[in-house]
């Protein structure tokens, strides 16, 4: 995988799209801040400041919306870039960012390739637990400036948006994970769990309020896994759509248990699972032409992670990422990302459950 260094012009433009955005919101500085936490879904550019191969810091990321790659693992904009755009929000700067020290409308502390566990990628990403310790520090920073009520009524305003675990049942098919060898699906399952729950009361003790949650959608149909694991078939691989299943079913029941338990919680769950399913089985009903192979990589659906000529290697790009579900072996295209952002805001009871976000900014 490529680890060359962002582009130092980049550094400028991107800031400056930022605090353009920060000066065109309405209402500043009124909004209900957002905080993110998680993996490469949304990742807006952490990992392009730690020593990892887990980068998209080089073209042709970013092509569509910003014009040049930022760090984040699509042709443009992430599913929180549009949830912050809906709520009335500049973009959401990384927490790494050198010039980022305006936290009044939130932080980015996603990485990508993280997990719950410290052990998904150990070493080579910000885990979850770490996402949490920068989270303290950037309290601290707002406790310090103004007046202490204000910094209360801030964090718990605010939405703390949170999208992990695919990593947490990917990796140790990928890896030679000795912790999920010694457990149980079960008992694997419930660790990924165990450690969320950890972070979520670590949130909620230092004044957060409102969370909203992805569900791990199905990986176990991603072109990678298609590609790599079933040998170009178009099939599903059971063994990480089990543990996805057995994740969802017991995240939802564990937000249920935590709105009794902590004072003032309420939450938003996303069943992301089969809403991504039946846009993959079903593109066209969604304005998509293909659903089930990559924008941008090669091999059998394009589920080799080659975009971008990682290792020098060759890469297929298509005409128009607007035609795909995914760009790349596992991300989505900017166009999906819309799509599901667009549904996290404004949708129905019956897949988000119980508040969407649009609901959740305003309780």
């Amino acid at each position: 995988m490529a680890t060359s260094s962002f582009p130092s012009s980049s550094f400028l433009v991107y800031f400056i799209l930022s605090l353009l955005s920060i000066h065109s919101c309405k209402g500043h500085p009124n909004n209900a801040a957002l905080f993110i936490f998680g993996d490469s879904l949304f990742d807006a550019g952490n990992n392009n400041y730690i020593n990892t191969s887990f980068k998209a810091n080089f073209l042709p990321y970013g092509q569509s919306f910003f014009k040049f790659p930022t760090g984040r693992f699509s042709d443009g904009r992430l599913i929180p870039d549009f949830i912050a755009k809906y709520a009335n929000l500049p973009l959401i700067l990384p927490y790494l960012h050198p010039m980022n020290k305006i936290y009044v409308h939130g932080v980015n502390f996603a990485s990508a390739g993280a997990g719950a566990l410290a052990d998904t990628h150990q070493g080579l990403v910000i885990d979850l637990k770490t996402q949490l310790s920068y989270f303290n520090k950037v309290t601290k920073v707002v406790e310090g400036i103004g007046h202490p009520a204000e910094a209360k009524a801030l964090l718990s305003k605010a939405v703390y948006f949170i999208s992990i675990g695919s990593n947490d049942y990917i990796a140790p098919f990928t890896t030679n994970s000795t912790l999920f060898q010694s457990h149980s699906p079960q008992e694997y399952v419930q660790l990924v769990i165990g450690n969320l729950t950890t972070i979520i009361k670590g949130i909620h003790k230092n004044g957060g309020r409102k969370f909203a949650f992805l569900g791990v959608g199905d990986i176990g149909c991603v072109p990678l896994v298609k590609a790599v694991f079933l040998q170009g078939k178009d099939e599903c691989f059971e063994n990480i759509t089990q543990l996805v299943t057995l994740h969802n079913k017991h995240l939802y029941k564990t937000l249920q248990h935590l709105e009794k338990e902590l004072e003032g919680f309420v939450y938003s769950y996303a069943d992301l699972y089969t809403s991504a399913n039946q846009i993959s089985n079903n593109p066209a009903k969604y304005g998509f032409k293909e659903g089930k192979a990559a924008c941008c990589g090669s091999g059998p659906f394009r589920g080799y992670f080659s975009c971008g000529g990682r290792d020098g290697e060759e890469y297929e790009l298509c005409s128009n990422p607007n035609e795909y579900l995914f760009y790349d072996a596992t991300h989505p295209t900017e166009r999906a990302n819309q799509l599901v952002a667009e549904w996290l805001w404004n949708g129905s009871s019956g897949s988000i459950k119980p508040y969407n976000l649009k609901a959740l900014f305003n309780v």
